[in-house]
């Protein structure tokens, strides 16, 4: 007797017959999605009210994105995707700076000139005052003049100003050029860890997982320059208790670096921070395209 088409053993190649899409690529990733989807639907065998349960989850996951958060970036994230299309991607870029993710708090950021202080309102008098510098490069040594770099991070309490109503707009984050010897320098205050929000979908995923919510305290940084790779990454505080656990996955050894802490009050008034402050030295050595 034929097995009826909508069977459970047929229609996987049904629906995949049924994709006409003149793009090869696409084609491909359109096959596999639903050869891929079909087997781990068959794998875990769910109830009807388990599938819509599914359902929910994604259409609520879709209606928390907005202007100021990425819940599907969020989503991707703690599952892990986003490290491993980060890994696929840089596979043999091994004499570069090593790549992370991006994270849901991206944002429109002013530009400022060098050594200026991202950090403002409160959290710069808050703040524990920290001097950030260091050069961009190619992968030969060359200094990269006039490079990009767009800086974010959460203020000393683990707050980001999208999430924070009681910070001012665009704080602790900003767009810097390097200079004629790649140098770039910009004044902030040290990062702390903070959970990613668990106040929606990914919060329930993450609870039901019984994993935690933390990320080692970070920086940002998109690097950009004409004719190279952009670089997406963070700097780690060296020492963080999340570093070996953080709820993205997103750390990588290059990437921890030392805060170290100065109490000189002449350095200090050399950088314009107060006294003590802590100093963070690193290169970024970008790709060519």
């Amino acid at each position: 007797m034929t097995q009826p088409k909508t069977s459970e053993n047929a229609l996987t190649e049904l629906v995949t017959s049924r994709i006409k899409e003149e793009n090869p690529r696409n084609q491909e990733i359109l096959t596999k999605l639903v050869k891929h989807l079909h087997a781990f639907v068959k794998d875990v065998e769910p109830t009807e009210a388990e599938w819509f349960s599914a359902i929910d989850f994604l259409t609520r996951t879709g209606k928390k994105c907005d202007d100021k958060r990425q819940e599907f970036i969020l989503l991707s994230d703690v599952l892990g995707v986003s490290m491993l299309v980060d890994a696929i991607n840089h596979r043999t870029k091994t004499t570069v700076t090593e790549t992370t993710v991006k994270g849901p708090f991206h944002a429109t950021a002013n530009v400022y000139e060098a050594g200026e202080n991202i950090a403002r309102g409160n959290e710069a008098e808050r703040g524990e005052p920290t001097v950030v510098r260091g050069r961009v490069l190619s992968p030969d040594g060359k200094p990269l003049a006039n490079a990009s770099l767009d800086v974010w991070q959460s203020d000393d309490i683990g707050y980001y100003d999208v999430q924070d109503v009681n910070q001012p707009s665009m704080n602790l984050r900003g767009i810097f050029k390097t200079n004629a010897n790649g140098e770039f320098w910009f004044r902030t205050i040290k990062p702390a860890a903070y959970p990613v929000p668990t106040d929606g979908p990914v919060g329930e995923l993450l609870h039901a997982s019984g994993r935690h919510a933390m990320r080692p305290a970070h920086i940002h940084f998109w690097v950009k320059a004409e004719g190279y790779q952009d670089l997406v990454t963070h700097l780690f505080v060296e020492g963080d208790e999340y570093l070996e656990s953080d709820a993205v996955f997103g750390v990588k050894d290059s990437l921890v670096v030392p805060f170290v802490k100065n109490s000189d009050p002449a350095q200090a008034a050399q950088w314009k921070v107060g006294s003590p402050f802590y100093y963070v030295q690193h290169d970024f050595i970008l790709a060519a395209q």
